[in-house]
């Protein structure tokens, strides 16, 4: 899942601001992410706290979708099923050494929130075919050091690899590795743990779908 970099090789803010999108290019996202989370039912209290925060987030416009918006950003992460939903896929992140699904920031390719974490899914696992299921399953909001301190509302969704998959670890990652959803490594980030049961609910519900 991708985070921001370290104190001693990350940009200044300023550098940050002049690198960033222009908070246009972030416009169809932002109205995907409005009507996404508007009419989303919370898997849980704390879930709903956190949708409502981001709702409130989404009201600043279009840059809300952009690293350079430093009251917080709205990201998209992904748990990765097996093709029978006894494993999920796991990332051990080169930065904060924990185990995470996977993740990162919205780019201004990305139309969609699901779109997001499928893009974001597939560039960290390595794997072709990855299907996703365009209702979240889990909103959490969790501190950053982006643009010298920010904070993430992420936004989180059920992808179901296809047979046989083999993942191959990118430059975020140490490791990847696959878990039973009762038996999850550690040290383990906050926030994923939960993701399982409506993960496994998403994949008993209906098919997860190949383009969000």
């Amino acid at each position: 899942m991708a985070d921001s970099p370290t104190a001693a090789s990350r940009p200044s803010p300023d550098a940050e601001a002049r690198t960033a999108p222009p908070a246009e290019a972030h416009t169809a996202l932002h109205a995907d992410a409005l009507a996404t989370l508007s009419r989303w039912e919370p898997t849980g209290p704390d879930a709903a706290e956190a949708r409502d925060r981001t709702l409130a987030l989404l009201a600043a416009g279009p840059v809300a979708m952009s690293r350079a918006h430093r009251p917080g950003h709205v990201t998209a992460s992904a748990l990765v099923l097996d093709a029978t939903g006894s494993r999920v896929l796991l990332c051990l992140h080169g930065k904060f050494r924990r185990w995470v699904q996977l993740g990162g920031h919205c780019e201004p390719v990305d139309r969609t929130l699901a779109a997001a974490a499928l893009r974001e899914a597939g560039e960290e696992s390595g794997i072709a075919g990855l299907r996703i299921d365009p209702v979240p399953i889990d909103v959490d909001i969790h501190p950053v050091s982006c643009q010298g301190g920010s904070l993430h509302h992420d936004v989180r969704f059920a992808v179901l690899a296809p047979p046989g998959a083999v993942e191959r670890v990118s430059e975020e990652s140490e490791a990847l590795g696959w878990f039973p959803p009762d038996r999850l490594p550690q040290p383990l980030a906050g926030g994923t743990a939960r993701l399982v049961a409506p993960a496994l609910a998403t994949l008993r519900r209906a098919p997860l779908r190949p383009v969000p």
